[in-house]
């Protein structure tokens, strides 16, 4: 059961004697085994993800060349390529069953991980942007149907908290790989041969973790820690009956929250600087030896890994749409300081890291949470997708534009550009997602969705 703000509300169980006990309380702070083996795959996985990204945009700009334009259809293309076959990974995992999540799931990271090694090979723009492509093929696939089992495993009131266990763990990775890359940049002698032949090794790792210790089908209901599963209640915006087919994508942009969710998430991903820009705006300013880059996704780790946990369960109690929403505030708050008039140094650095750490936390696994909530269960993977095509796509088109105009304005005028669009982007989300007045009545989606 949902509150009329699109808070979920607490559940509770009574005993013979009218006292409520404290089974819920126990249940919501129990994490599925389903969620922590998952988040064990994606630590890995972004072990090996993050070493290459960390060195890729001082790779291509400082030691291929490539110009900020070039950079900026490379990074589109990174970032960019995965929202053209999410669509497909949500829908096959669909039609597959609870097997076929993990089916396809398995594909995107053998896909992503064989992809590591032929980036020694390649040293082009269009063989290199090919590699990337691959690469990004195979997370596009794996997103949707990962974010599915773990949906399908946790508790709908405890979705959030669940998200943000998963990108705690994921986060991780992503905080070891930037050191292990530095590290390597600074021992070996072919410092980037190392980063890549590294990286195929741990991906792989985790590719062989998914395989022999994810449940090959994920049940719906309440898992408990042992990983067992109960019949727990359903939402009204999740009924299915056995014989109901699958929801295709037309009939999921259909509903009102689902269209909502995907009309912000465009708004704002169209608003939203990559990382590697981020960083590399950072490293300009401040003049950092190239050696020293990698560790600029460190900050943005480390808040991220942080503040997970707890802003998924903020994100619980006072609204998914709120927390995205706020998050994306944060992040305004990190462009402003980028555009600051006061001379850098480490203070700016750790400022604009933590805000931008920040601001995954309060939106990456919130928006999923968010999506769940409004999904039935039988097309968990490819409602996901719908929302994350068109946050990836809208970024894409941000990275090729952010790349332009610092190419012909410059970073200064690039990221106040940016800025100025998130802050009209933030102002129309809001009302984009403004809840439904009492005529909506009490099983209109918009009382449901968090």
């Amino acid at each position: 059961m949902y509150l009329a703000d699109g808070r979920p509300a607490p559940a509770t169980s009574v005993s013979p004697g009218g006292r409520r006990t404290g089974r819920s309380r126990r249940v919501r702070a129990a994490v599925p085994s389903t969620v922590l083996i998952l988040g064990a795959v994606s630590l890995i996985t972004d072990i090996s993800s993050e070493m290459v990204t960390a060195v890729l945009p001082l790779y291509l700009v400082a030691e291929l060349g490539l110009s900020p334009l070039g950079f900026g259809v490379l990074d589109g293309v990174y970032n960019g390529v995965s929202a053209l076959v999410r669509l497909v990974g949500g829908r096959l995992s669909d039609r597959g069953g609870g097997a076929g999540h993990k089916t396809v799931a398995a594909v995107g990271y053998g896909l992503s991980a064989l992809c590591k090694p032929l980036l020694l090979l390649v040293h082009s723009l269009p063989l290199i942007g090919a590699v990337l492509a691959v690469d990004r093929t195979g997370k596009g696939l794996r997103t949707a149907p990962r974010d599915a089992m773990i949906s399908l495993a946790a508790e709908p009131a405890a979705r959030g908290r669940a998200f943000g266990v998963h990108r705690a763990m994921d986060t991780a990775g992503a905080l070891c790989g930037p050191l292990v890359a530095f590290v390597l940049l600074r021992a070996a002698a072919e410092g980037y041969d190392a980063v890549f032949t590294v990286s195929f090794c741990v991906a792989v790792l985790g590719v062989v973790v998914l395989l022999l210790f994810v449940p090959g089908r994920a049940l719906p209901g309440t898992e408990d820690t042992a990983g067992r599963t109960s019949a727990g209640p359903r939402t009204p915006a999740e009924p299915r009956t056995p014989a109901q087919p699958r929801t295709p994508v037309r009939a999921l942009l259909g509903r009102p929250e689902i269209r909502r969710l995907t009309g912000c998430a465009v708004l704002l991903g169209l608003t939203t600087v990559s990382d590697s820009f981020l960083y590399l705006t950072l490293q300009r300013r401040l003049d950092l030896p190239a050696g020293w880059f990698p560790l600029l996704p460190l900050g943005t780790a480390a808040a991220f890994l942080s503040l997970a946990v707890p802003m998924g369960a903020i994100a619980d109690r006072i609204g998914r749409r709120r927390l995205f929403l706020a998050g994306h505030l944060v992040l305004l708050c990190a462009y402003g300081l980028l555009l600051a008039p006061f001379g850098g140094g480490a203070a700016l650095v750790c400022a604009v890291l933590v805000l931008h750490g920040a601001f995954y936390a309060a939106t990456d696994g919130v928006l999923a949470a968010a999506t769940a909530d409004a999904v039935p269960e039988d097309a968990r993977g490819s409602g996901l997708a719908v929302v994350q095509t068109g946050q990836t796509a809208a970024r894409f088109v941000c990275s090729l534009t952010f790349g332009a105009a610092w190419t012909a304005w410059g970073d200064h005028t690039a990221v106040l550009a940016a800025a100025v669009g998130l802050a009209l982007a933030a102002a129309l989300s809001a009302r984009l997602l403004r809840p439904a007045g009492p005529a909506a009545g009490p099983n209109s989606p918009s009382e449901h969705t968090s």
